[in-house]
């Protein structure tokens, strides 16, 4: 959990300071400083919001819990969240130039009608995204248990490495091209994605809300294939092994977990657990093939034309 809440929150809080950054910037080209007072408002009250959000997440779970509801909950989060980090690696490859002229647009029509309301309501959209967006994330991954995410050596480190970036890429001081940047991060949260993805299919088939075609003698969905003596996903895993058998496994179930959690992995997945995994990675592939290969060609129009 930490390393997934280290990354989401590296990604989300950078991609937050690289655009307050650009608007700050862009406020001294337009020789506008005045205006970064009425920024830094917007940003704090966008963070207490994002608290509050985690806070009203919190107390909806524990609601939940009560009643006895709350798998079903995390499940639904879970869905939402796959969709939400895919669209938001695909959205940055896509859109990222395009947001950043709307950007600079409003900064500048805030700046030519003097409306300092206007400079806090767009630094409090921009921050309040991202922080909903990671509070819904760090739900996702910790089975709603937002509080531990929140105070996580993950979250803790992947929040000041984001200042530290967002202050060197923005200063000019670090060489590497954002872009590349986000794409490598963009494809370790993909990973994320599918294993939340695996996840939630292999949780439905354990409460029977979801069938499978391979079927044990029970009716309940057979394992396409078994190999826990090489790598347990999950300590427990690895103990019950060692008890039947009497032999230990190749790598540890500690390692299990983790691979578990940042990838997917599972030592006995059901064949729609499988073709989920390689599906979602195929639909992935495909998108952002066609984003680079249309992104190429609007270039070419652009130096033609």
């Amino acid at each position: 959990m930490d390393f997934q809440a280290f990354l989401i929150t590296l990604r989300e809080c950078l991609e937050a300071v690289l655009i307050v950054g650009l608007i700050l910037g862009y406020l001294d080209r337009l020789n506008a400083p005045q205006y970064k007072k009425w920024v830094y408002a917007g940003v704090g009250l966008a963070l207490l919001a994002s608290l509050g959000v985690a806070f009203l997440f919190q107390v909806v779970f524990t609601s939940f819990a009560s009643f006895g509801s709350d798998t079903y909950l995390r499940l639904g989060i879970m869905i939402i969240s796959v969709f939400l980090l895919t669209h938001m690696v695909l959205w940055m490859g896509k859109e990222a130039k395009e947001n950043q002229q709307a950007s600079q647009a409003k900064v500048a029509a805030a700046v030519s009608t003097g409306s300092a309301i206007t400079m806090i309501v767009h630094s409090f959209l921009v921050i309040v995204r991202e922080g909903i967006e990671t509070v819904f994330f760090f739900a996702a991954i910790s089975g709603g248990e937002i509080e531990k995410v929140l105070t996580s050596y993950g979250a803790v480190s992947g929040l000041l490495l984001a200042l530290i970036f967002g202050y060197l890429f923005v200063s000019g001081t670090m060489k590497i091209p954002v872009k590349r940047f986000f794409q490598v991060t963009g494809v370790l949260i993909l990973f994320i994605a599918a294993g939340m993805l695996v996840q939630t299919i292999g949780r439905f088939q354990d409460l029977g809300l979801l069938g499978s075609l391979l079927t044990n003698a029970d009716g309940t969905p057979a394992a396409l294939y078994n190999i826990v003596a090489f790598m347990p996903e999950h300590y427990i895993d690895q103990v019950q092994y060692l008890r039947d058998t009497g032999n230990t496994t190749l790598i540890s179930g500690q390692i299990g977990t983790f691979m578990g959690a940042m990838f997917g992995y599972s030592h006995n997945p059901s064949l729609e657990q499988v073709i989920a995994w390689w599906g979602y990675f195929a639909f992935a592939g495909f998108m952002l093939t066609r984003q680079n290969r249309t992104s190429k060609t609007a270039k070419k129009l652009q130096e033609v034309s």
